[in-house]
This record gives structure tokens, C-alpha cells and sequence, in this order.
């Protein structure tokens, strides 16, 4: 008897947690254009989590045209809390909560970008990959889920996710209450020089010297060390198609970015009388790779041309290696674009966007690593708006709220109180 009254309770226990789960499923496949929901389950914070598949434009002014089917990650907790709206930059997938998610104990929306991942149309129209055709496709996503979550709606991404969220509410101020933008550059023209004249004061002046006298010592040893390029590109079965040794070029040039992006400690950099085998293990553990391999250079094309064509990007300064250069004349990320496809920059676009960003780009919070490179083309505040830019001393591209310190976290986090007009536990 007893047992039986224990599996009865067990039974309706059941039953009424899967109405539930069953009730938000409903509605978010009844939602117009949703294609698919598949249920998951990544982090105890959220009680249903759904990867949903999205039948977007694939250009929004054209809405009878051509289509593509974006993927979305939905974590819910309360349909009357927060929303953090995750605004990714490339391809995404199932995770646990983001930094921000975590403070407001909200939901989260993680948004995988158009031409990114699995959200790719079948065809590469390129010309449709914009910086307002992948805000149009926010605004969409942000206006269906708006009949579910009722709460607060937060904007918030990392890097060139970081990118996207404040450029979202240029194109659609009334879809978020705040934003914040960790590590997020604004960059003012297709190769800014800014960037390379953060190389001449970042640091130290003995780090700096320590860094380029290893980039010498690395070409000075090109022949040994393409020796080993060649030995790990037959192990892993790897294509470089730009071939070795202009690979080698780039990832030596490289290095310096990668130093302070990441934050690698000064003195972990060899010493330039270090053997081949030590600075070559040493630049593949910074530099690496990922983005010089063949799956590498597909993955982040989507990126290299919105660089190339809005966003703008980042060049190298050759002056103290012409020298050694032997397989490239004038180095240029250009060459990671999507080849024989038009690169034509409109510097309107971001001069538009800064702009706006700095007389009414309101409710924002801008995150930054004062070591990071990206910082160096970070948001300018002039004063005109509520906006917040936060810098974390000596931080790199891995700079967050937590990581900021004590003073400097509850300031953000009672902006946002005072923004979003609700408590936020500490």
C-alpha cells in the first residue's frame, strides 16, 4: 500500500511537471517561424532549456524572398524576470549561464549569428550579411519572445558578440531596457591604426623590446622551425592553405596581438638564444593554428568579411621585419576573407554607429582589459549619455564584471539596479 501511494504521488508529481515544461514548449512552437524546439539541458539555474530552429529572411527588406533557419538557445527561469539577450558574433551551442545571466538570476537567450555555425543559409549570399540584417534578426527573435518573457530585456555579448550589442540598439533602441558590451572594439576604418599604435605604448618598454626581439629570433630560425610546421601539419593531417612558410610569416606578426589579448606573462616569453624547439612550442601554444587551418579560415569568414565590409579590423606594422618577410609584400587580414567576393568597406557604417553611441547611446556598459588590444579602439564617452565604461587595470580580453574590482563591480551592478529598476543579490 505504502508503495503504491509513494508511485501515485510520484505519478502526478510528474504529470504536472511536464504540463508545464509542455505548456512553454507549446508556445514557443506555436510561434510564427519556429520550425523546431528541441529540448536540452545544460545548468541547474533554468528548469526548461530549448535549442529552437528559426525560419529567418535572408534579407528582412524582402520578406517573401529566399530563407535560412537560425538557432537559438533559450534557457527560461521565470517568464516575469530578466532576459539576457545574448548577442553572439559566431557559431553557438548549448551552454550554462553567461556571467550576466548569473547576476539577474534571469533567462537567457543566446542568439547563434546568421551565416555562422549551423545558422548558414545553403547558398552564401554575402551581401546579406550585414550589420542590420543580423540586427533585424534580433529584433525578430526579441519581438516573438516578448509575448513569453514579460520581464526586463538586457542586451549582452563578448568579443564580436560584444560588438553586436551595442549596435543592436542603434538599429532597435526600443527593443532592450540595457546593455552590456564586454571586450566589444569600435573600429573606424577597415584596418585602424589605432590599434597599431597601442603596440608602441602597451606595457612595459622592456616587455615590448623582450617581444619583438623573439619575433626576430623566431624568423632568424625560420628554417628549422618550418622543418617542424611540416612534421605537425602531416601528424594532425592538417591543410594550411595559405601553405607554410607565409603562415609562418603571419602567425609570427600575429604574436603581439595574441600576447596582450590573452595575457601572457612577460617573462614566459623565451629569451631570443632559445633553441628553435622553444620558440616555435611557445608561439604555436599563443598563437597557434586555429586560425590558419583550412576548418579555421571557414569558420571565421563569416567575421573576416563583415571586418573587411562595416566593421573594420586590424593591420601589422612590418618596419622591423622586412627582412625576413619572404612570402608576403603587404600583409593584410584580407587574405582570411571569403575568396573572389567584393570587400567593399562603407566607413559610414561605423561613423554612424560611434556616433550615435556617443550622444544617445544610453543604458549601456562598456567592459574593457587595459592590456587588451581591442581596447584600443574601445568606445570614447563624451559625456552626452548615462553610458558606463569600466577598465579593468591590467586586464586582457577576458575581462568581466567579477574580474573588475570591488569598486569598481558594485558600481556596475547598481547602474543596472537603478536602469532595470530591480535588486540584484550580492
Amino acid at each position: 500500500m505504502r508503495s503504491l501511494l509513494v508511485f501515485l504521488i510520484l505519478l502526478v508529481t510528474t504529470g504536472c511537471t511536464l504540463a508545464q515544461e509542455s505548456d512553454l514548449a507549446r508556445k514557443l512552437r506555436e510561434l510564427p517561424g519556429v520550425v523546431n524546439i528541441t529540448p536540452f539541458k545544460r545548468d541547474t539555474l533554468f528548469s526548461e532549456e530549448y535549442e529552437i530552429e528559426l525560419r529567418q529572411s535572408l534579407d528582412h527588406s524582402n520578406p517573401d524572398g529566399r530563407s535560412f533557419t537560425q538557432h537559438i538557445f533559450l534557457s527560461h527561469r521565470d517568464a516575469d524576470g530578466p532576459t539576457v539577450l545574448e548577442t553572439e558574433g559566431y557559431a553557438a551551442r548549448a551552454g550554462r549561464a553567461r556571467e550576466l545571466t548569473r547576476y539577474l538570476k534571469g533567462n537567457q537567450i543566446v542568439v547563434e549569428h546568421r551565416f555562422c555555425g549551423k545558422s548558414a543559409p545553403d547558398s552564401l549570399d554575402w551581401r546579406c550579411l550585414t550589420l542590420k540584417q543580423s540586427a533585424d534578426d534580433l529584433h525578430t527573435i526579441a519581438t516573438l519572445l516578448k509575448g513569453i518573457y514579460r520581464g526586463k530585456w538586457i542586451s549582452s555579448g563578448t568579443s564580436k558578440g560584444g560588438q553586436t550589442t551595442p549596435l543592436y540598439p542603434y538599429y532597435y533602441p526600443d527593443d532592450v531596457d540595457a546593455s552590456v558590451a564586454y571586450v566589444a572594439p569600435v573600429n573606424l576604418a577597415q584596418e585602424d591604426p589605432r590599434l597599431l599604435a597601442f603596440f608602441r605604448t602597451v606595457g612595459t618598454p622592456e616587455c615590448r623590446q623582450r617581444i619583438k626581439e623573439y619575433q626576430r629570433a623566431l624568423f632568424r630560425s625560420a628554417d628549422r622551425i618550418l622543418t617542424m610546421v611540416d612534421s605537425l601539419i602531416s601528424r594532425n593531417k592538417m591543410i594550411l592553405p595559405l601553405g607554410g612558410r607565409l603562415t609562418f610569416e603571419y602567425m609570427v606578426l600575429e604574436y603581439p596581438f595574441a600576447h596582450w589579448q590573452y595575457g601572457i606573462p612577460c617573462e614566459s616569453v623565451p629569451d631570443a638564444g632559445a633553441p628553435a624547439e622553444t620558440l616555435f612550442s611557445h608561439l604555436n601554444r599563443v598563437v597557434g593554428f586555429s586560425l590558419y587551418n583550412e576548418q579555421g579560415m571557414k569558420y571565421f569568414q563569416p567575421f573576416q568579411y563583415q571586418a573587411y565590409t562595416e566593421l573594420g579590423y586590424y593591420g601589422y606594422d612590418i618596419t622591423d621585419f622586412k627582412e625576413y618577410l619572404h612570402a608576403m609584400n603587404e600583409p593584410t587580414n584580407r587574405v582570411f576573407a571569403p575568396a573572389n567576393v567584393e570587400l567593399k568597406y562603407n566607413c559610414a557604417t561605423m561613423q554612424s554607429i560611434n556616433k550615435w553611441l556617443q550622444r544617445e547611446g544610453n543604458n549601456i556598459i562598456y567592459i574593457y582589459g587595459e592590456n587588451d588590444p581591442w581596447a584600443a579602439t574601445g568606445i570614447e564617452l563624451n559625456g552626452m549619455t548615462n553610458a558606463l565604461q569600466m577598465v579593468k587595470k591590467g586586464g586582457a580580453h577576458g575581462s568581466r564584471i567579477s574580474t573588475l574590482s570591488p569598486e569598481q563591480q558594485e558600481l556596475v551592478l547598481s547602474t543596472l539596479e537603478k536602469w532595470l529598476h530591480l535588486t540584484i543579490p550580492r
